[in-house]
């Protein structure tokens, strides 16, 4: 899985062999949005408005096929919205990728070992992280936002991880998750 954050809730993400953007058009106006969605496979506007609703307290990550089922193509990634400002993204081989720009809600098992993205104000990162952390531990949590919410959130989030990896997105930066 690969995560490029390009600003506010603008994110492009490499997973499962697909090409996904979130919110192209709330980018900043430096970033070309014809670049920024070319050669994505899906793009997902105002934040997962548009994709059926998951409660993410009863969702499961579906079973990997078996090589005997398996055909040329790869499997199908899934995205689901679990609110207005929540995403889970699906793909076989890869831990579940949660995209969070608000409080979050009740999470399920699968949510241990998942890669769960914040985006927002200090506030904001502080509310969402230690809700997470509170009742899961995510493999990695990562904080998509200004340098001055970073530094509000790393201390208070720090002190909670208990095995969750911590780090921040810097915009147009590459990330290998």
């Amino acid at each position: 899985m690969k995560l490029t954050w390009f600003g506010a809730t603008t994110i492009r993400v490499h997973i499962g062999g697909s090409v996904l953007v979130v919110d192209a058009a709330g980018t900043s106006p430096e970033i070309d949005r014809a670049e920024l969605v070319s050669g994505a496979d899906r793009v997902i506007e105002r934040f997962g408005a548009e994709l059926d609703m998951v409660d993410l307290g009863r969702w499961t990550p579906r079973r990997p096929a078996r090589l005997l089922d398996e055909g040329d193509a790869l499997p199908q990634v899934m995205a689901w919205s679990a609110s207005r400002d929540a995403i889970l993204i699906d793909a076989e081989g890869e831990p579940p990728l949660l995209l969070l720009a608000a409080e979050a809600p009740a999470l399920g098992r699968w949510a241990d070992g998942a890669v769960v993205v914040l985006f927002g104000d200090g506030a904001q990162l502080v509310s969402a992280g230690g809700a997470v952390l509170a009742q899961r531990t995510p493999k990695l949590l990562a904080l998509a936002a200004g340098e001055a919410a970073i530094d509000a959130a790393i201390p208070v989030l720090g002190s909670a991880l208990d095995g969750t990896a911590l780090l921040s997105l810097e915009p147009c930066m590459a990330l290998e998750a």
